[in-house]
């Protein structure tokens, strides 16, 4: 069975291990000036006025007739155990262990109807991550690393065109890869999944991968200060090179680097900077930490919530929780996994992101979109479980310009596919540009030039406000 990195991890890398990675790319491209490549990118701005995206990745494919397209009138062997509630907006009903969310169904929307001919784990992750398909669209465990003649993640593509300047582009918590079977940690070395990089955009709009745990001052230890020098004396020391510095002659080598080290000690949290608490929850208030959750994956929406309100336009989380039936890949034990597990988490957490952006009153302008690679079987497993669906899923959207209340599209009675107004998961990403302000249309080029879309599929401009 394949299996995805999620839960504990081992010890966090080192500067020189994080410089080998693309994470360490990453950054050096952030840190360094804008490549000639991303200059040159058109603006392409059209659409909606969202600044920023949290994707809400569940990996492993979450089942729509356990979460939010619930079939109480199917054969047992397909509905479950699971019962139906009513939402608050009135004929729209989930699942009975989703009733948080089902208090605030008024601000996001249902898309029941997602399909696709695939239900490989590898394959589905790129397409639903890139929008292209790779070229083993059948191997359901093609774990080849990637490459940089890859097309690149949608959170890269953002990255890419909308170019911060004091904070990184495209942050994901933790890089989507590949975890051990066994002991549920980091395989050594790490070994990331084709689609969730820059591909052929470069290092530059790699995601800065934060794999330690989410908040914590050791979570990014490539951007914390050494052993032993405490901020003040991090601050001498900066004086003191800009004595040494101040009788060198200007010249345009010195100004680039200048630049680039300005970055690397904001991002550092040297004494002085405005964002030295980027990747910290330390301020946080207890009762919002509380209401998010202590676990992984509710400290993650938080400190996604902290970036984009700091300027990072895409933050993808990666549902990384270590449980009975491995995540979200429930072939087996998944009602126990389900109601034990998976659903109250995803029920605290991602209801306390929508909530807590509404109260900040920063929704509007935040697109967030809860999704996975694909569905799940209807029909239950011999272990009680449900094997991959790739015909019919279901996606949430909320913020950013989504209309609240809105159920896209339907399942026949089983959800094994589309009844009506069938989407592919290219669709999604296209209203997700669109959301943030970009044309789908909009012309990206890999490194021989050639021109790309930056989706193939087209708006769903009924979920739009």
């Amino acid at each position: 069975m394949f299996t995805l990195q999620q839960g504990q991890f081992g010890a966090v890398c080192g500067r020189r291990d994080f410089l080998r990675f693309g994470s360490g790319l990453a950054l050096a491209s952030f840190l360094s000036p804008v490549s000639a490549l991303r200059a040159a990118a058109p603006d392409g701005l059209r659409g909606g006025k969202a600044k920023s995206c949290i994707l809400v990745y569940l990996l492993g494919g979450p089942p729509q007739l356990d979460t939010f397209d619930l079939k109480p009138e199917a054969p047992a062997e397909i509905r479950g155990p699971f019962k139906p509630i009513a939402t608050n907006v009135p004929g729209t009903q989930i699942c009975e262990h989703l009733p948080k969310l089902a208090a605030m169904a008024d601000r996001y929307a249902l898309v029941r109807s997602v399909s696709h001919p695939n239900s490989n784990h590898t394959p589905m992750i790129y397409y639903t991550l890139t929008g292209r398909h790779t070229e083993l669209p059948l191997v359901d465990n093609d774990v080849r690393p990637p490459q940089r003649t890859d097309f690149p993640h949608i959170g890269s593509v953002v990255s890419h065109l909308r170019q911060p300047r004091d904070v990184p582009g495209f942050v994901a918590l933790p890089e989507l890869a590949v975890r051990s079977s066994t002991t549920g940690e980091f395989n050594r070395p790490r070994t990331p999944l084709r689609g969730g990089a820059g591909g052929y955009l470069g290092a530059a709009c790699d995601p800065l991968s934060i794999n330690g745990a989410p908040g914590a001052a050791a979570s990014v230890p490539y951007l914390t200060l050494p052993e032993g020098v405490s901020a003040e004396r991090f601050e001498q020391r900066m004086g003191l090179l800009s004595v040494i510095e101040s009788g060198r002659p200007p010249a345009p080598a010195t100004e680039q680097f200048q630049e680039m080290r300005r970055r690397a000690i904001m991002l550092t949290g040297a004494p002085g900077t405005t964002r030295n608490q980027l990747f910290s929850l330390a301020d946080e208030p207890a009762a919002i930490s509380e209401r998010y959750g202590k676990h992984r994956f509710g400290r993650s929406l938080q400190l996604a919530r902290r970036l984009t309100e700091a300027g990072v336009p895409m933050v993808a989380v990666h549902f990384n929780e270590m449980t009975v039936c491995d995540g979200w890949d429930t072939h087996g034990d998944n009602f126990t996994a389900l109601e034990n597990e998976l659903l109250p988490m995803l029920d605290q957490s991602l209801s306390a992101l929508v909530e807590d952006l509404e109260r900040r009153g920063t929704l509007d302008e935040t697109l967030v979109v809860c999704m996975g690679e694909f569905g799940r079987s209807p029909k239950i497993n011999a272990q009680v479980g449900r094997d991959h669906w790739g015909p019919c899923s279901t996606t949430l959207l909320a913020g950013g310009g989504i209309r609240g209340g809105v159920v896209y599209g339907s399942s026949d009675r089983t959800a094994s596919f589309p009844k009506s107004d069938s989407v592919d998961p290219v669709d999604i990403q296209a209203t997700m540009y669109h959301a943030l302000g970009f044309d789908p249309e909009q012309l990206i080029r890999d490194q021989q030039n050639r021109p790309y879309t930056i989706s193939t599929g087209q708006v769903i401009e009924k979920l739009l406000a």
